[in-house]
C-alpha cells in the first residue's frame, strides 16, 4: 500500500470515527440525558451544520460568482 493511500484512509477514518464515536454516546446514553442537555446538543449540532453550509459552501459560492463576474446578486453585470 503506497503511503498516500495510506493517508487518504487515516484522512477519511478520522470524521468517520469521531461521527461513531459521539453518535454512539447519544444512542447508549439517550434516556439517562436531562432534556435541558438533549437541548443543548441540539442546539450545538445545528449551529455547526450552519456554519458548515456557510463556509464551505455560500462564501465558495459568492466568491466564485464575483470572479466570474456576477455580483453578490447573481445577476450578470449591466
Amino acid at each position: 500500500m503506497s503511503e498516500l493511500n495510506l493517508g487518504m484512509i487515516v484522512a477519511l477514518a478520522a470524521p468517520f470515527l469521531g461521527t461513531v464515536l459521539g453518535s454512539s454516546f447519544v444512542f447508549f446514553l439517550k434516556h439517562a440525558m436531562g432534556d435541558l442537555v438533549k437541548k443543548a446538543l441540539l442546539g450545538f449540532a445545528a449551529g455547526v451544520m450552519i456554519a458548515a453550509s456557510v463556509w464551505s459552501l455560500l462564501i465558495p459560492a459568492i466568491e466564485n460568482a464575483e470572479a466570474q463576474g456576477r455580483g453578490r446578486t447573481g445577476c450578470p453585470p449591466r
